[in-house]
């Protein structure tokens, strides 16, 4: 373990160069004092010149809080504009409900039983009847006064029945009386009346539910073969880069593409429906026609979004007309994030090629957006404390892979913006505020949408 503000040699293989000489060279000043008095680099050589552009682009860049409440207003401006839709119950797990759950008959539907056993009129001994009533026929004979019959769970109840004795609760005689063998029946005992969970018209849910299996049921039980929802947001995936392989193993300096496989799941985890998936290379023209011609509700791009000779999210978005949103973020790793209104109805979210920063502006500005679109409420904020230190930046949020053990968040190794190890074994992501967290400080906390819910819950 290390405190806030140390080093150790595996923690320099946490950050990348730039964060590296962040951390070392350019501290932020002590409180009162001025920048002009950091340390400074001679005038004119290549480390003033890159701290200077460094510290340009950081100024530029967006706080991490504010970054994702632009991304969650961008969701709602362009989520109020979208077209409810009717879906059946097969296909609606998931979405959100547009309009309330209202109950469209009584549940239960009529009298009914709560267990096998005996319906049963009046004190005993009955005499039992020779046939039965089982869940799913028409309405029974009536009952009269020490009556019995034999009755299946949820059959209905036949007219003049006082209770169900259950089966375990009686016993019939040599004569074939039946009598009970723990003492008094009570009135209406083990029955179900007509209307006992809800009356027609009651609201079972209200608008903004979201659709989980238990939804289902009772949207079922409710008598609804569709539901209206907000539909699921689409998104594109274009994955850029001339060095990425599909298959087999890195060669001749080519490397295999990680986000391709990871963006589609994740995406969906998150509430998207994956239209496509496209490898665009480091083609500019390609990259512009992609964009221009997409129907997606989302876009999302792999790299591309800093100045370098191939860097061409950028210029597509000026040529396109888009409105840059946001341009970097305050966070670490994943800063050259962006996020662009490409239309009306569009947004594009260009994430960094490395992979943990890629899932960082994943968690930082897809989310939020995606969460909106779908009108899914926000998870509820908590914080844990950390099992360990964790080194922080001197003035960015960083997003930290954690396991969760107990009360407790237990910070991973491997999880420099390169590197998907740690987040591979992850439950969470930690937010560090700059300067760095010391063990047993508590933090909030970013689940991982599959840490909970299970996989195949998640990515249905």
């Amino acid at each position: 373990m290390t405190a806030p503000g140390t080093r150790t040699e595996q923690d320099a293989d946490d950050l990348d160069v730039e964060e590296a000489l962040a951390l070392v060279k350019h501290p932020d000043p002590p409180h009162g004092q001025p920048s002009s008095q950091r340390p400074q680099a001679p005038h004119g050589s290549p480390e003033s010149q890159a701290t200077r552009t460094a510290h340009d682009t950081h100024h530029r860049a967006t706080p991490w809080p504010d970054a994702r409440a632009i991304a969650e207003r961008a969701g709602r401006r362009a989520g109020a504009r979208r077209e409810l839709v009717s879906v059946t119950l097969d296909s609606a797990l998931g979405l959100t409900l547009a309009a309330p759950l209202t109950a469209l008959t009584d549940l239960p539907s009529f009298d009914s039983s709560a267990m096998d056993g005996w319906a049963v009129a009046g004190p005993g001994p009955w005499d039992v009847r020779d046939e039965g009533v089982l869940a799913g026929h028409a309405e029974p004979a009536p009952l009269g006064d020490g009556e019995a019959v034999r009755i299946a769970t949820g059959a209905r109840i036949p007219a003049g029945t006082t209770a169900v004795l259950r089966s375990e609760h009686g016993r019939t005689d040599e004569k074939g009386r039946l009598h009970g063998t723990h003492g008094p029946v009570g009135h209406g005992q083990d029955i179900r009346p007509r209307g006992q969970e809800c009356r027609s018209g009651d609201q079972l849910l209200p608008v903004g539910a979201l659709v989980t299996p238990a939804v289902l049921g009772l949207a079922a039980a409710a008598g609804y073969d569709t539901l209206t929802a907000v539909p699921r947001p689409t998104a594109e995936v274009f994955v850029l880069g001339d060095e990425l392989l599909t298959e087999g193993l890195p060669h001749d300096g080519l490397i295999r593409d990680a986000l391709g496989p990871l963006l589609p799941p994740w995406l969906r985890a998150l509430g998207a429906e994956i239209t496509a998936v496209r490898r665009l290379g480091d083609d500019a023209e390609v990259l512009y026609r992609a964009v221009r011609d997409s129907t997606a509700d989302l876009i999302v791009t792999t790299g591309g979004t800093a100045a370098g000779p191939v860097d061409h999210v950028h210029p597509t978005l000026r040529r396109v007309g888009a409105e840059l949103l946001v341009n970097g973020v305050k966070v670490r790793p994943g800063h050259p994030m962006l996020l662009a209104r490409t239309k009306e109805d569009q947004h594009l979210v260009g994430l960094p090629g490395n992979p943990l920063a890629a899932v960082s502006g994943l968690l930082t500005l897809a989310e939020p957006l995606l969460r909106t679109l779908s009108a899914r409420p926000a998870p509820e904020p908590y914080a844990l404390p950390l099992a360990e230190a964790v080194q922080g930046h001197p003035y960015d949020t960083r997003l930290v892979p954690v396991a969760l053990r107990g009360d407790r968040a237990a910070p991973l190794h491997y999880n420099g913006p390169a590197m998907l190890r740690g987040v591979a074994a992850a439950d969470a992501l930690a937010v560090v505020a700059p300067g760095g967290a010391r063990m047993g400080q508590e933090t909030e906390i970013l689940d991982l949408p599959w840490a909970a819910s299970g996989i195949s819950v998640c990515f249905t």
